[in-house]
């Protein structure tokens, strides 16, 4: 399995919809019974344009064997108290330790963080599994718990 990250540059945008929509559609699809289903402008660009290339982000292109397979937005910070604004890949690599290895390697390239954050839809099992049994992410508070779309968990690792 040979993961490569490349800078998420705005010629990649187009790519990363596709995915993107794939991505967040499917997990739609699966929980919450909708064919189409995501944050504002994932669907046409302007979420990747608005946070991917924001100048404050680090953002990247997820490779499998040079096939780009998704992307990561990550908010890298002086405090070494990062967050993880979005990861996603192509549905059809899911399920095959694709996106723990990702995770691994992604905290692999950033050695002095204290603690990451990120936060994921209430709705998404999937989501839950991933971040605290597959990669030590606990939860630390729950957003508008009684709304299937609209709340989240809000999720913390902090490294030893």
């Amino acid at each position: 399995m040979n993961i490569k990250f490349g800078k998420m540059t705005e010629k990649d945008i187009t790519s990363l919809v596709k995915i993107m929509k794939r991505a967040f559609d499917y997990d739609s699809q699966i929980h919450l019974g909708k064919e189409t289903g995501g944050p504002p402008g994932y669907d046409d660009g302007t979420f990747l344009s608005k946070w991917g290339l924001d100048k404050k982000a680090t953002s990247y292109c997820i490779y499998l064997n040079d096939v780009l397979i998704g992307g990561t937005i990550l908010w890298i910070n002086d405090s070494n108290e990062n967050f993880l604004g979005s990861l996603f890949i192509d549905p059809d690599y899911e399920d095959k330790g694709i996106g723990t290895r990702i995770w691994s390697e992604i905290e692999d390239m950033y050695p002095n963080t204290r603690a990451w954050s990120t936060e994921t839809p209430i709705f998404s099992h999937r989501n839950h599994n991933f971040y605290v049994n597959k990669c030590g992410f606990h939860v630390i508070r729950i957003e508008n718990p009684k709304d299937l779309e609209e709340g989240s968990f809000i999720l913390r690792k902090v490294i030893s």
